[in-house]
């Protein structure tokens, strides 16, 4: 069994991209938030359970972010590594931590990109990998830039390695 984690580099990328807050914030606008809503987020993209609230709503401290994205990464890097059953290198794997991380487990899980990294002949609806990668782009059922974005900088991660932002 694979037990690859994500690595400092995938780790500092992921970061920039979800950005850095220490008070909590509403996910989908972005506006800060002084009740818990379903969405209500936190640190690096931290999404606060209704459980969480009273002790993440005055905010947290920088170290408090980095414990919760570390925490909130164990479930993302194990279904990576549970489920690829393909060699993969450092840069491809932190490529797919970071998909599981912003599209969840089970949609990872089911994915045709995990099928296609596992057997490249595999039958799906894409003609490539980089297409079932591209397809993840929709949030609320809209295409939405950030998430075009996004995806080409984490296939570029995956396909050559390259640890860079749009």
């Amino acid at each position: 069994m694979n037990s690859m984690t994500l690595s400092p580099q995938g780790i500092e990328w992921l970061k920039q991209v979800e950005g850095q807050r220490l008070q909590p914030y509403d996910d989908q606008t972005g506006k800060p938030v002084d009740h818990w809503v379903a969405g209500a987020t936190v640190g690096y993209g931290h999404l606060i359970a209704r459980a969480e609230w009273d002790g993440l709503a005055r905010g947290i401290t920088l170290e408090q972010a980095e414990a919760l994205l570390r925490k909130d990464l164990a479930p993302f890097e194990q279904a990576v590594n549970r489920g690829v059953t393909a060699t993969v290198s450092q840069c491809q794997f932190d490529a797919l931590v970071i998909l599981s991380f912003n599209i969840g487990v089970g949609n990872f899980a089911r994915s045709s990109v995990l099928k296609l990294v596992n057997n490249p002949q595999a039958s799906t609806t894409f003609a490539t990998l980089e297409a079932a990668w591209m397809a993840w782009t929709r949030s609320q059922g809209k295409v939405m830039k950030g998430l075009v974005n996004r995806r080409g900088a984490e296939w570029r991660m995956y396909s050559s390695g390259t640890y860079a932002h749009w």
